[in-house]
């Protein structure tokens, strides 16, 4: 009989403003984290946290995670080509306000995120993001947990341990 793996969160890190309530949630679940980014970054010192600087190079981070993300795992990221590359893996994928990534969706994300490209490079000025408010946070956390819940509810019960 195999195993099932825990669900591990795998956190796109360089630029993520919701590392503290990632921590604070996989620790209340008891889920393992893996912060990945280029270069050296500061975690908590706790067993379920592990820091990877996956190296400089170019999306060096990015390999690193969907080479690993499996079905049931969840990563956290804002950049579309690796959500897209996240979710072909079966992982659930969040953005940091909340808005998850799903097979439904990433097709045209991934087409818009290339348009606007385009037309930053073309000289266009296209604005960009909004700033990350509280509110998104807030539906960061609620997101993420449900999430959780989620997969769990999916994942086969252990078996029960014999009564001595």
């Amino acid at each position: 009989m195999t195993e099932t793996a825990p669900t591990r969160i795998y956190v796109d890190a360089d630029a993520c403003p919701v590392k503290d309530e990632i921590y604070k949630v996989a620790q209340r679940h008891g889920l393992p984290v893996s912060v990945v980014a280029g270069g050296f970054i500061r975690v908590p010192q706790h067993p379920l946290i592990e820091r990877i600087a996956a190296g400089s190079g170019m999306d060096a981070a990015d390999d690193w995670i969907a080479e690993r993300v499996q079905p049931g795992d969840i990563v956290v990221t804002a950049d579309v080509p690796l959500a897209s590359r996240c979710v072909k893996a079966g992982a659930e994928v969040l953005a940091p306000n909340g808005k998850p990534f799903s097979e439904a969706s990433i097709g045209m994300t991934l087409a818009v995120r290339n348009l606007m490209t385009d037309l930053r490079s073309s000289g266009e000025i296209t604005g960009g993001p909004r700033g990350f408010t509280p509110r998104d946070r807030s539906a960061f956390l609620s997101a993420l947990d449900t999430t959780i819940r989620r997969i769990a509810r999916r994942r086969p019960s252990p078996p029960a341990q014999p009564q001595t």
